[in-house]
C-alpha cells in the first residue's frame, strides 16, 4: 500500500511537472514568444547573367517640409555617408525654383551633398508665371510661344549651379505632369511633353535631361514619348513616381537604351511592417521593373530615412541594406526562384564583388542557402535590420563549394557583402 502511494504521488507530480511545461509552451506562443519554426531555402545567384545597371539612391530636399527644422551637417553625414548608424545615399534631389532665396538654399544642399560623394538632380514644380497661360506657379499650362524660353531656363539653372560649385547630374522637365495639384504645377499632355522634348530638348546642353516624371507610372503617356525618335534623342533618363500605375517595366525604354529611375515616393505609415514594405518596393523597383535608380521623398521627416529627431529612422536603416552597400555602377545579377516564396533575393555587382540582399518577410526564420554559379566568392559579411537590430554588423560566414547558408530571422533584411 505504501509503495503503491509513494508511486500515485509521484505520478502525480510529474503530470504536474509537464502540465506546467505545456502551459508555459503554449503561453509563449500565444504571446508570440522567441522560438520561431525554422524552414529551409535555397537560390543560385547566376554571376553570368546581367541586367540594369543601378546607379543608385537618394532623397529630396525640394521644399521645407512642416515642422521640420533644416539638416545639419551630422545629418547630411547620416544621410550621405555609407559608414555603420549611415544611410548611404548618393543623389540628392532638389527644386528648381524661380526665387532666388530657395536657389540659395538648394545651392547649399548641393554643395552639402556633393561634398559627401553625393550628386544631384533638379526638379522644377513649375515654370516661371510669365511663361504660363494664368501667369501663376499654381495651375495654369506653359504658354505655347514659350516653350523654346522654358528650355533656355532649364539650362541656365544647371549653368547656374555649376558656376557656384555644384554642378547638376541632370534636370528635369516638370514634376508630375500628369495631375494638377492646388500648390506650385503644371499639366502637361504625353504630346505636350513629346513635342517640347523634340523641338527644344535639345537646347538643354549644360546637363541630362530627365522626363516625364509623372505622379502615376502611366505606361502609354512613356511610351507616346518614347516612340517618337526626335523626341528620344533628346531625351536621358525616362523618371516615374510610384503614386500608380504599377510596378511594371517599360519595354519600349529598354529597347532604346534609356534608363528608368523611380524619383518620388514616400510612405507616413512607420509601423515596423511598412518599412519592411519599402524593402519589398526597393527589389521590385529593381527585379520587376528594372529601374536604375531609387530616390524616396524628404530626406529628414518622421517617414523619412531621417526623422526630425535627426536620428536615422528604421525605415532608413531598411533603406540602408540596398543603399550602403550597391553602388553607382552596379550590376544586377540574375537569380534562380528562391524555393520559398516568403524570401526575396536579389543580388548585384560592384566591380568584382558581390552583394545579396534577402528579405525575409515571413513570420518564420529561414535557413537560407545561396550558391553562385559563374563565380567564386570565399566569404560574406552579413548586416541585418531586424524590429530590433538596425543594419547589425554579423561575424563573416565562410563559403564552401561557393555556396553558404544562413538562417534569416522572420521580417528581416539581410545584406550578404562579399569581402
Amino acid at each position: 500500500m505504501k509503495e503503491n502511494s509513494f508511486l500515485s504521488k509521484i505520478k502525480y507530480l510529474l503530470y504536474l511537472f509537464f502540465a506546467v511545461i505545456v502551459l508555459s509552451c503554449s503561453k509563449k506562443s500565444n504571446t508570440g514568444g522567441t522560438t520561431n519554426t525554422v524552414v529551409n531555402a535555397e537560390v543560385t545567384i547566376l554571376a553570368g547573367e546581367t541586367n540594369q545597371v543601378i546607379q543608385g539612391f537618394g532623397c529630396a530636399t525640394v521644399f521645407a517640409p512642416p515642422n521640420t527644422s533644416p539638416l545639419t551637417n551630422e545629418e547630411f553625414d547620416r544621410l550621405f555617408g555609407s559608414g555603420n548608424g549611415q544611410v548611404g545615399f548618393n543623389f540628392l534631389r532638389i527644386r528648381i525654383a524661380s526665387d532666388d532665396a530657395w536657389r540659395a538654399t538648394e545651392l547649399n544642399h548641393a554643395k552639402a551633398a556633393i561634398l559627401r560623394g553625393a550628386k544631384v538632380f533638379a526638379s522644377p514644380w513649375s515654370p516661371p508665371a510669365r511663361m504660363k497661360t494664368n501667369n501663376n506657379i499654381v495651375g495654369g499650362k506653359l504658354i505655347a510661344d514659350s516653350a523654346a524660353g522654358y528650355a533656355r531656363y532649364l539650362n541656365d539653372f544647371a549653368v547656374y549651379m555649376a558656376a557656384n560649385g555644384a554642378p547638376l547630374y541632370a534636370v528635369s522637365v516638370q514634376n508630375e505632369p500628369d495631375w494638377e495639384p492646388s500648390y506650385e504645377g503644371c499639366v502637361w499632355t504625353a504630346t505636350e511633353m513629346r513635342d517640347f522634348l523634340k523641338n527644344q530638348g535639345a537646347l538643354v546642353t549644360a546637363t541630362r535631361l530627365m522626363a516625364p516624371e509623372l505622379v502615376n507610372n502611366n505606361q502609354t503617356y512613356v511610351n507616346t514619348i518614347l516612340s517618337d525618335d526626335a523626341a528620344v534623342a533628346n531625351l536621358d533618363i525616362v523618371g516615374t513616381h510610384l503614386y500608380g500605375g504599377g510596378l511594371v517595366e517599360n519595354a519600349l525604354a529598354k529597347s532604346k537604351g534609356k534608363e528608368v529611375w523611380m524619383t518620388e515616393h514616400l510612405d507616413t505609415n512607420v509601423t515596423y511592417n511598412a518599412n519592411l514594405n519599402t524593402a519589398i518596393e526597393i527589389h521590385e523597383c529593381f527585379t520587376k521593373a528594372n529601374f536604375s535608380a531609387y530616390i524616396w521623398w524628404y530626406g529628414k521627416r518622421f517617414y523619412g530615412p531621417v526623422g526630425q529627431d535627426g536620428a536615422v529612422t528604421k525605415r532608413g536603416y531598411v533603406i540602408s541594406q540596398f543603399a550602403r552597400f550597391i553602388k553607382e555602377g552596379a550590376i544586377r545579377l540574375g537569380s534562380s526562384a528562391n524555393t520559398r516564396n516568403d524570401v526575396l533575393i536579389s543580388a548585384y555587382k560592384n566591380g568584382t564583388k558581390k552583394v545579396v540582399v534577402a528579405i525575409n518577410w515571413g513570420t518564420n526564420d529561414v535557413k537560407q542557402k545561396i550558391s553562385f554559379q559563374g563565380a567564386d566568392a570565399a566569404s560574406v559579411i552579413p548586416y541585418v535590420t531586424t524590429s530590433s537590430k538596425n543594419a547589425e554588423q554579423g561575424s563573416a560566414v565562410a563559403l564552401t563549394a561557393n555556396s553558404f547558408t544562413y538562417t534569416l530571422p522572420s521580417k528581416s533584411v539581410a545584406t550578404f557583402v562579399e569581402q
